[in-house]
């Protein structure tokens, strides 16, 4: 099935209209912030008697103090009602905070301004849950990757876009104060409109009791998460990402102004590509991961946040400008491309790394509390940050360099991807399939839509290659379970990966019946849980290219548990090195050439009735040559 672009989704009324109504959420809330952080800056005499650091440390965290206080609350009301009519009341509540906003503005009064960014950060909080809990509900799951990408992108480019807007206008002479006023109004308008055009989106659980306290709830939710741990850790690695970003760009003013002897452009220089990178990376995920939601995506971002922080740090110490220059002069000092470089890919392996656990979050989490879930995790996304910022603070106070800073921030991302793909190796699994498939082979798969997204069924395949079921695994949009020889899973080094992957040992009831009935009892297990099961009927490799004759097993299985089977064929791997044929492996693949192709097939499920091995012999040959 052809899969079309995710920008497509842009000229669709169910994505479209959410698009810019959460676009130009996060592009005012940043025009708004960053023209009072400008304002304060600059023109502090005329606005407060109080030193200028106070309110520029203050207003940061004023406005992600209402993420831990009310997310709990923000996270039940977007279950329980209706998601469109939720952001309406959002954006009508964003255009009352920017009238208040310009009250303070045109008056010269501060603590209304400061009420504001409060407001500001509510607007935020009731909104967050929203974003991500309406994606599922529209969109189809193969197009969920690319609309999470879509989504990340308009929000880093919303705030980008915003800070430099903000910054301008509010020092534009001599209209600054109205220009930021009116521009602020107007982008909360603009949102207001939109929204009136998101399509209806029913509650998840209309019937929900909110507990307005916010604390219990918030354990409570957390608690609740816990309970799925993919999801959970899904969480933890998400607000990782928010810890891991917020000590880089907390550093980038003070790395531009002192290290790199900058003036402010050359700091929103370093934001800018930041920022693109991270847009980048997120649109990116779509493509990589084939159209499905690839976790094999989030170690290959990790891998990318580490290596390219520590070379920020090794670039960092190389560079030897010590006159002060402006972006321009900036650009011509040896070593700023470099930087530069190590920005944008932090931003774009970034990308890769958020968007495949956003999507986890709302694959595998109960849709009736999807919600409550974003809310928590915005709650964690919170606590990391704050405590980003006094690690910061520690490591700055202990002597550390923002060079040390970074070096320390990579190796600490290092030791937390390390714990998180140990403790769910399903990530480390997919990456080590995904990067086989995108470096070998480059694999086409047909009618990939008929494997169950969810619920149990057989999957059977013709066995031609060592590698059959890493390119299954690499298609296929949820966990398998394979069953494989005993033999061939207790292979030193291999077997903690078929361990890690849940891998079920089987053997020929001839040499060990004790075996065979466990792999059997396994499989029933395994499928009355509704987990997909995977076995290639052959029970060994093909010597010749051509199938063996299917065996009984698959019908014992589906005797005991009934559930659809689904046949599949792999077409153009025999001849390579990873197969028994005959002739000096290696040769045999440089013959056949670099990224040499191959492609898997799958057909219509068959009934449990209809699931002989003849027949299932007969499906599965079709498909061979039908792709062939």
């Amino acid at each position: 099935m052809s899969k079309t672009s995710q920008f497509s989704l842009l000229r669709q009324k169910r994505f479209a209209p959410f698009f810019w109504t959460q676009f130009f959420g996060a592009f005012n809330d940043n025009v708004f912030k960053t023209a009072l952080l400008t304002i304060l800056t600059y023109e502090a005499l005329n606005w407060t008697s109080m030193d200028a650091n106070l309110p520029n440390n203050l207003i940061p965290g004023l406005f992600i103090l209402p993420f831990v206080v009310f997310s709990a609350t923000a996270g039940q009301l977007a279950d329980k009602f209706e998601k469109s009519s939720l952001a309406r009341y959002v954006k009508v509540l964003e255009i009352v905070i920017m009238s208040i906003a310009a009250v303070g503005w045109m008056t010269h009064t501060l603590w209304l301004l400061i009420l504001a960014i409060v407001g500001m950060g509510v607007h935020s909080t009731i909104f967050g849950p929203v974003k991500y809990a309406y994606l599922p509900q529209q969109l189809r799951r193969d197009e969920l990757v690319g609309g999470n990408g879509i989504i990340e992108m308009g929000t880093f480019v919303g705030i980008l876009l915003g800070e430099v807007l903000g910054a301008l206008l509010v020092l534009h002479q001599p209209w600054g104060i109205e220009l930021v006023v009116g521009g602020t109004l107007a982008i909360a308008v603009a949102g207001w409109l939109f929204s009136r055009r998101i399509p209806l989106t029913p509650a998840a659980e209309p019937t929900l009791k909110i507990n307005w306290n916010p604390i219990p709830e918030t354990m409570r939710n957390l608690a609740f998460s816990r309970k799925n741990r993919p999801v959970f850790l899904a969480m933890l690695a998400n607000s990782w990402f928010w810890f891991y970003g917020a000590i880089v760009l907390a550093q980038f003013p003070l790395f531009a102004k002192n290290y790199l002897h900058g003036d402010h452009s050359v700091f929103v220089l370093l934001l800018t590509v930041f920022s693109l990178g991270v847009g980048v990376g997120s649109l990116l995920c779509e493509r990589l991961s084939g159209h499905k939601v690839e976790i094999g995506l989030v170690p290959f971002g990790a891998i990318g946040l580490s290596v390219f922080g520590l070379d920020l740090f090794l670039a960092s110490v190389s560079y030897t400008n010590t006159v002060a220059v402006d972006m321009s002069g900036f650009l011509q000092q040896y070593g700023s491309w470099r930087i530069l470089m190590d920005c944008i890919m932090i931003g774009l392996f970034g990308g890769l790394y958020i968007v495949p656990l956003f999507a986890v979050i709302q694959t595998r989490c109960d849709p009736r509390h999807l919600s409550r879930t974003i809310a928590g995790m915005n709650i964690m996304n919170a606590l990391f940050m704050v405590a980003a910022a006094l690690v910061a603070l520690v490591l700055l106070q202990l002597g550390f360099t923002i060079p040390q800073i970074f070096l320390v921030t990579a190796i600490l991302n290092a030791l937390v991807a390390i714990y998180i793909f140990t403790v769910v190796p399903e990530y480390l699994v997919r990456f080590i399939a995904w990067i086989l498939i995108h470096t070998i082979h480059r694999v086409k798969t047909i009618n990939r839509d008929l494997i169950p997204a969810e619920g149990a069924a057989v999957l059977v395949c013709n066995h031609v290659s060592y590698i059959d079921a890493i390119v299954i695994m690499a298609a296929s949009p949820r966990p398998i379970r394979f069953v494989m020889d005993h033999r061939i899973s207790r292979i030193p080094v291999l077997a903690w990966l078929f361990k890690t992957a849940k891998a079920i040992p089987i053997a020929p009831a001839k040499e060990n019946p004790e075996i065979m009935e466990r792999a059997f009892a396994q499989i029933a297990a395994a499928l009355e849980d509704g987990d997909l099961i995977c076995i290639f009927p052959e029970g060994k490799l093909t010597s010749t290219g051509d199938m063996n004759a299917f065996r009984g097993g698959i019908k014992k299985i589906v005797d005991r548990t009934p559930v659809p089977v689904i046949p599949m064929a792999l077409s153009g791997l025999w001849g390579s090195m990873w197969t028994r044929s005959a002739g000096n492996p290696l040769h045999r693949s440089f013959k056949r050439g670099p990224l040499s192709a191959l492609q898997l097939a799958v057909g219509e499920p068959v009934a449990p009735a209809q699931a002989t091995p003849e027949y299932l012999q007969e499906q599965v040959q079709a498909l061979r040559g039908a792709w062939q």
